[in-house]
């Protein structure tokens, strides 16, 4: 005869609740590790410039100011133009580089590819041996002669040998060759086969290279740096950038400087750049965390 299963709860063994009690404390003690700067830059935008100087940054603002907002946005018509121009980078490039990215994996992770494994080594060895910037810079500057234009600040940076590593990886763990076969009997072609049979499996993988690219674009200011002759084709970070060394060198090289330069708050400006800089990834990355942590698993465990 049976017994009767019984409601009660297994005991958790003494080993596990001191394991969990380790466990929760070093993750809170790196959650709060990690907020804490964020805290500090939100609360040092909103505090006046004065105290920052005198007694430091705090975690709530000593004498809230708005003053480094709205010295940032004294002009908003051209900090607008340069979050214009930062979202039109950061969507067209991470979006042409997706399909790239993408499609370039496919071709090299299929096996009747015959020569996948030159290619890929060829990828490879770009990330250890490079021409180095001045040709890279010649290149789109003097031969194809693209300074100066929107284009080549988000081309360059399209793909990567890393990405293209990284994609081929997701591909064939999630893709088995036996699917793809089984299409191409069935009359599917390769592109048809990408489409529909390789891309709707990919959401995690596109998430993670996604993310990758977007924050390469939001956050870069070196191509502009390089390539920009027009203030209307800055990025967010070269504009701020670029605010920032005016307002430091016009405190440097000013004699008997008047009250209006004295006034400029070097300081909390820079809290101010961080929060507008930081604030949309920030309002766009919770969306695509859950693919995220999903994509840098894949592969991790075979069986």
């Amino acid at each position: 005869m049976q017994k009767e299963k019984t409601g009660s709860k297994i005991k958790p063994s003494t080993s596990n609740i001191v394991f969990n009690i380790l466990a929760y404390s070093l993750v809170a003690i790196v959650s709060i590790v990690c907020v804490l700067p964020f805290l500090l830059v939100v609360s040092g935008s909103f505090t006046d410039n004065g105290v920052i100087v005198r007694e430091g940054y705090s975690l709530w603002p000593k004498v809230f100011s708005l003053e480094a907002y709205k010295v940032i946005f004294k002009n908003p018509a051209s900090i607008l133009q340069a979050y214009k121009m930062t979202i039109y980078y950061t969507v067209v490039g991470t979006a042409v580089g997706l399909f790239m990215t993408t499609m370039t994996a496919y071709v090299v992770s299929r096996k009747e590819f015959k020569y996948r494994n030159i290619v890929t080594f060829m990828m490879y060895f770009t990330t250890i041996f490079g021409g180095g910037m001045i040709p890279w810079y010649l290149l789109y500057a003097n031969v194809l002669n693209l300074k100066g234009t929107a284009f080549v600040i988000w081309f360059p940076g399209i793909t990567s040998s890393f990405l293209v590593i990284l994609m081929r990886t997701f591909i064939q763990s999630s893709v088995p060759d036996a699917i793809a076969e089984s299409a191409k009997i069935d009359g599917a072609g390769p592109f048809t086969i990408f489409i529909r049979i390789v891309l709707p499996v990919l959401k995690p993988g596109l998430a993670t290279v996604g993310l990758f690219l977007a924050l390469g674009y939001w956050n870069d200011w070196y191509r502009s740096s390089l390539f920009s002759t027009n203030a209307n084709t800055y990025e967010l970070q070269f504009y701020l950038y670029n605010m920032l060394s005016s307002t430091t060198a016009l405190k440097d090289l000013a004699v008997g400087a008047t009250a209006q330069i004295e006034s400029i708050p070097g300081q909390s400006m820079k809290m101010a750049m961080a929060v507008i800089v930081t604030g949309p990834v920030l309002l766009f990355y919770p969306f695509v965390q859950r693919y995220f942590v999903s994509g840098i698993t894949v592969g991790a465990v075979k069986g």
